[in-house]
C-alpha cells in the first residue's frame, strides 16, 4: 500500500499526505474496491462481484468491471465518469484522468468466430490517458504512450506515442504513427 500511495505523490502535485489520499481519492477507493470485486469474480462469483463493483461506482462515480485486469499503482485522477470494460487489460504505473472510457466494441461488430472474446483496450505500462479520451475495442495502446484529451482512439497506439484528436493521430516525433 505504501508503495502505491508514493506513486500517487509522484504524479500528483496536489497529494498533501497519503492519510489525504486514502481518505479523499476518489481513484483510490474504486482500485480497492476492483481488487474485491476482481477476486470474487475469479472464484465465479459473479453476481456478487458485480454487487461490489456497483457499491464502489455508487461512492465513486468510476465504473470498473470485475473482470478487468489491472496491474500495479492504477492512478485514477478525479475519477467521476471513468469507465473501465470488463476485458480491459491496464498494465503498471497507468493515469487516468476523469471521463475515461476503456470501452468495447459491440458483437454486432464482431465476427462470429470473435463473439465472446476480447471486446476492450489493453494499456500497456506507464501509460497516461487525458481527460475525457475514448479507447474503444480490443486494440493495444503501447509502453509509455500518452493519449490526450478527448481523443478517440480506435487503433493500436505504439510505444512512446503521442495520440491527439478525433480520429487520434500521432503528434510525437520519436516514433512513426503505425
Amino acid at each position: 500500500m505504501t508503495d502505491y500511495l508514493n506513486s500517487i505523490i509522484q504524479r500528483d502535485p496536489a497529494a498533501r499526505s497519503k492519510l489525504s489520499i486514502v481518505l479523499t481519492y476518489p481513484g483510490v477507493k474504486s482500485v480497492f474496491f476492483h481488487r474485491i470485486a476482481n477476486n470474487l469474480w475469479n472464484l465465479n462469483l459473479y453476481t456478487l462481484a458485480r454487487i461490489v463493483s456497483q457499491f464502489s461506482r455508487f461512492l465513486t462515480g468510476i465504473e470498473i468491471h470485475p473482470g478487468a485486469k489491472i496491474g500495479k499503482n492504477l492512478f485514477i485522477d478525479h475519477g467521476m465518469g471513468v469507465v473501465i470494460g470488463e476485458s480491459s487489460e491496464i498494465g503498471n504505473d497507468v493515469t487516468l484522468y476523469h471521463g475515461v472510457t476503456l470501452g468495447g466494441i459491440s458483437p454486432a461488430e464482431q465476427s462470429e468466430n470473435q463473439r465472446n472474446s476480447k471486446r476492450h483496450p489493453t494499456l500497456m505500462d506507464n501509460v497516461i490517458v487525458g481527460s475525457s479520451a475514448q479507447i474503444l475495442g480490443p486494440i493495444t495502446v503501447g509502453k509509455c504512450a500518452r493519449i490526450g484529451a478527448n481523443t478517440v482512439v480506435l487503433k493500436d497506439v505504439p510505444p512512446h506515442a503521442t495520440m491527439v484528436g478525433n480520429p487520434a493521430k500521432n503528434i510525437s516525433t520519436n516514433t512513426d504513427s503505425s
